[in-house]
């Protein structure tokens, strides 16, 4: 071969090794950053190219797909009664991405989670077309529907969680005022943008978005009592609960010349466990925090799961419960106020906790993950989280919360033939307690049989309410009552 001949088929040869070694750069090194480039339109209309996987409630879906009438994505979600189940489902837009359940198993709603890999490549060889798999809830319908009409005829803003004590599962968890994830779940920016910047906090102050029982927390006020009467039988500060108290009245914040008061004029001097919940005493319990002191008060809430998020898978901020308080601090903080703050699940984990004898399992609101043809590809099991109380301590909690339903603040959750206990909480907040309290009620009930079926957490805001009416026992305690009741019809 002469020379020019050479160096052409030197200089082509390095042209095909160029191009062979930029292929295979995009290819495998580059190939996950071109697949979620979002300027590649490719991988998104492959994504809505078929219809997703359900959510599951009950054994019926509560999310849906139909084909979409403009734009090159084929398929987009549907959501049956949105707005109630938004709060477990979030959101699943062409537009605006995902989130929470959607989100979390979009693999497998999607069909893309390699668990699916078998199933899939059964339908390419039969020449199926590839399918979604579900998410197979915990929830109640009949507790989600309770629970959410009533908080809507309430008006105001607010949150319910169920829970079920000896397993953990979710079986209602409901946030108002809440939207309709069909109405962006399109591409359409003069349908779906304009209403989802509408449903932004910005333009809607009543931040619908706002999932209020997983991601917002609250002064607990009294409800937190409980705990604080946990961590007195736990400690051994108190062992029954019909003993007197050490509890003078007034009683004096240490460090301070400012006595912790009472709301009336309730019996709180030197009164039992029971009478100080009954009544929601505040020097009592207000003086146990101060006696037990910082170190032991935290150490009980951390049982309870202050102080950490909580996965259900959804992530649920961490309530809490500060540590380094000085003793009126602490004081203050175990009556549910100063720095403590919970969302509605924490809440419902307290008195699922007591409910279930003192173990706490750990929350869930997805049963099972499915293929297209139904089979398990991933189940849940119940998880202990932790020991809160001894069975004894629990069962004398329990019988202190029934007390409070049949005998004190909390009689508007009452359920024939049921046994239910129960706490109530009005919260103050704003600057001087200047705004309107929250309203907060937590329960459990137990069956004839001694089980115990459901626990519940209520918070309502009712900013437009007049401020004397507003208390957990007429506001919080009936919703409650309404889950409770769902739940049981629903057992039968």
């Amino acid at each position: 071969m002469n020379k020019p001949l050479r160096r052409i088929a030197i200089f082509c040869g390095i042209l095909v090794m160029a191009l062979l070694i930029r292929d295979n750069w995009l290819q495998y090194v580059q190939a996950d950053s071109l697949r979620t480039n979002t300027n590649n339109r490719r991988v998104a209309i492959e994504r809505y190219a078929t219809p997703r996987g359900d959510i599951i409630v009950d054994g019926n879906p509560i999310t849906g797909s139909v084909e979409a009438k403009h734009g090159d994505f084929k398929y987009k979600r549907t959501y049956k009664n949105g707005a109630m189940w938004a709060p477990v489902t979030g959101y699943s837009s062409q537009a605006f991405g995902s989130t929470q359940l959607e989100s979390i198993d979009d693999g497998i709603l999607s069909g893309t989670d390699d668990r699916l890999f078998f199933r899939n490549t059964l339908d390419m060889i039969t020449g199926k077309q590839k399918q979604g798999g579900n998410v197979v809830t915990t929830l109640n319908q009949a507790a989600q529907t309770a629970a959410f009409n009533g908080l809507k005829a309430q008006g105001g803003k607010g949150a319910v969680v169920a829970l079920e004590p000896s397993t953990g599962k979710i079986l209602a968890l409901a946030s108002y005022p809440s939207y309709d994830p069909s109405s962006f779940a399109g591409n359409s920016t003069d349908v779906d943008s304009k209403n989802w910047t509408k449903l932004q906090k910005s333009n809607d102050p009543a931040d619908p978005m706002l999932n209020r029982a997983l991601r917002e927390t609250y002064p607990p006020g009294s409800t937190f009592k409980v705990v604080t009467a946990a961590a007195a039988l736990e400690n051994g500060l108190y062992t029954s609960a019909d003993t007197a108290t050490n509890s003078p009245l007034p009683w004096v914040m240490p460090g301070t010349t400012t006595p912790l008061k009472n709301e009336g004029n309730i019996p709180c001097k030197d009164a039992t466990l029971r009478a100080a919940l009954q009544y929601s005493c505040n020097s009592v319990f207000g003086k146990i925090g101060a006696d037990l002191g910082n170190a032991k008060m935290l150490a009980e809430a951390k049982k309870f799961g202050f102080d950490s998020p909580q996965d259900t898978p959804v992530r649920a901020y961490p309530s809490v419960f500060s540590d380094k308080m000085n003793a009126s601090q602490t004081a203050l903080s175990s009556i549910g106020q100063f720095n403590t703050a919970a969302t509605p699940l924490q809440m419902a984990m307290v008195a699922s906790a007591v409910a279930n004898d003192g173990k706490l399992m750990k929350p869930y609101m997805v049963d099972k993950l499915q293929s297209s043809n139904l089979d398990t590809v991933s189940q849940t099991q119940p998880e202990q989280l932790s020991q809160p109380l001894s069975s004894k301590n629990a069962q004398i909690l329990q019988d202190m919360m029934k007390t409070v339903v049949e005998q004190g603040t909390g009689t508007n959750a009452k359920i024939n033939g049921i046994t239910v206990g129960g706490k109530t909480g009005t919260a103050q907040h704003g600057v001087a307690n200047s705004a309107n309290p929250y309203a907060w009620f937590i329960s459990f009930a137990k069956l004839p049989d001694g089980s115990s079926p459901v626990a519940v957490a209520v918070v309502i805001e009712d900013n437009s309410a007049n401020r004397d009416d507003i208390s957990g026992g007429g506001l919080a305690a009936p919703i409650a009552k309404s889950v409770m009741q769902a739940v049981i019809q629903s057992k039968k």
